[in-house]
């Protein structure tokens, strides 16, 4: 199995990049070898940077999955839902680094994160579901329903807006940018910041904040793998 997922460790920060083409598709595989990568985050109690490749954050799951069947693409849907849920409710701050790009599932990696930092320039963030013919699942509008502004949320998941840095700022998918060249460095430095918060009572208020948007994405992830829509 290739290397989708690379990892590193710079004493209470652990920064976990996608590397997966191009595009940083989002697959089976990828999603499995990151599961594992985030256990070993856990087991060292590190802040989590989670980011992707120079001027792609991701552009989404891997079309060639969502194209084989239908049991193939509800599989990877549940797959990356349950694996936003796990970052939602993760036991230390998740730093979210966009470099560019971010579509699709890559921008639901942002939705997932505490705090995401994004780069200035012409990028495109955003829900491009319904423009190329996928209704959007019960889990994806549960997320961004729970992160996003009200406004922001019917745009982005009824009319697929795909918005500029600034405007993802505004709409809820971002929280600072930076540019390009900075966009890395300044989430590791914050992760180091948030790395000396308290983790259990990180944990547990992120928990009490979320327990919601937890239990709604629970019931989403279950009608999204019976196929309810």
């Amino acid at each position: 199995m290739s290397e989708l997922v690379k990892y590193q460790l710079d004493g209470k920060v652990a920064t976990v990049t996608l590397d997966n083409g191009k595009v940083n598709a989002i697959s089976p595989e990828l999603i499995e070898q990151l599961n594992k990568v985030l256990d070993v985050v856990e087991s060292e109690g590190a802040t989590l940077v989670l980011t992707g490749s120079v001027g792609i954050l991701s552009g989404g799951y891997d079309l060639r999955v969502m194209g084989s069947g239908i049991d193939a693409a509800v599989g990877l849907v549940t797959a990356g839902s349950t694996l936003s849920r796990r970052l939602l409710s993760f036991p230390t701050p998740v730093v979210v680094a966009c470099g560019g790009h971010a579509i699709a599932k890559g921008a639901f990696l942002m939705l997932s994160g505490d705090l995401r930092i994004a780069a200035e320039g012409e990028f495109k963030i955003g829900l491009n579901e319904v423009a190329i013919g996928m209704t959007m699942h019960h889990a994806g509008i549960t997320l961004a329903r729970g992160r996003l502004t009200p406004a922001a949320f019917e745009r982005s998941v009824m009319l697929a807006e795909m918005v500029n840095p600034q405007q993802a700022m505004e709409a809820g998918f971002a929280d600072r940018l930076v540019p390009a060249d900075q966009v890395l460095a300044t989430a590791q430095k914050a992760a180091e910041t948030l790395s000396q918060l308290n983790m259990k009572a990180h944990h547990q208020t992120k928990l009490k904040a979320r327990a919601g948007l937890l239990a709604e994405l629970d019931h989403a992830i279950e009608l999204d793998r019976k196929h309810l829509i």
